[in-house]
């Protein structure tokens, strides 16, 4: 049961931040199809947020390999 439970979890802290990539991804693509001038500011604001998308999600796997780690 232990182990379905930390699969659930690991399942949803790695399908999390991929849809807010996904997101990203689309989104990024549609601003520079509406305005590609703005190409650089909207790289540096893409690779920001995915920063602290990657941030989160190493961050929620640490915590869940603390929590259900071997004692």
């Amino acid at each position: 049961m232990n182990t379905v439970i930390v699969l659930l979890i690991v399942g949803v802290v790695i399908l999390g931040p991929s849809a807010v990539i996904a997101a990203i991804g689309y989104s990024t693509i549609k601003a520079l199809g509406r305005n590609p001038s703005s190409a650089s500011k909207i790289l540096m604001g893409t690779i920001i947020i995915l920063v602290f998308v990657e941030v989160l999600a190493i961050l929620g796997l640490l915590v869940i390999f603390q929590l259900f780690g071997a004692k």
